[in-house]
């Protein structure tokens, strides 16, 4: 991946990456495409807000994203608990301790094109994602220093 002009290592899906137009819920792979950068998400018992020009707030213990293709809240956040299937923003595990939420099947969602496509933080040594885009946390901090609203991310093949 490129940043501010210097390479870094990304973790893509498992599946590697598909045409923005053939992604499928749960196939696990990164569909390419220009997404707009929305907002951050970010662990405030774990660190101190990321200096972004971009809206930012702290995860709570009760957020959630829908990705039950069939519900009216698909692809959008929720607050927990949530009776369709959906992901735990709030982890343990460190990979959501900053979350970029990029404009990916969100204007507005077509049912089954993939959700919780997010830019969010490395798991080991950059094992693949479930279809996100996964950075060491210090590049994401850079990436955001460097954002501004109107932003896009870009996946290219």
């Amino acid at each position: 991946m490129d940043l501010a002009g210097k390479r870094v290592r990304a973790a893509l899906g498992r599946s590697g990456i598909c045409p923005q137009n053939s992604k499928q819920e749960g196939d696990g792979a990164t569909p390419t495409g220009r997404y707009a950068l929305r907002r951050i998400l970010y662990r405030a018992d774990r660190m101190t807000p990321p200096l972004t020009a971009l809206p930012a707030r702290p995860i709570r213990a009760d957020d959630g994203w829908c990705d039950a293709p069939d519900d009216p809240a698909y692809n959008r956040p929720v607050r927990l608990p949530y009776p369709a299937s959906h992901e735990t923003l709030f982890r343990e595990d460190g990979l959501y301790d900053i979350i970029l939420v990029v404009g990916h099947n969100d204007d507005p969602p077509v049912p089954g094109l993939g959700s919780a496509i997010f830019l969010h933080c490395k798991r080991g040594d950059y094992e693949p994602t479930e279809g996100c885009v996964a950075l060491d946390p210090d590049d994401v901090r850079r990436l955001l220093s460097n954002a501004k609203p109107g932003d896009h991310l870009v996946i290219e093949p």
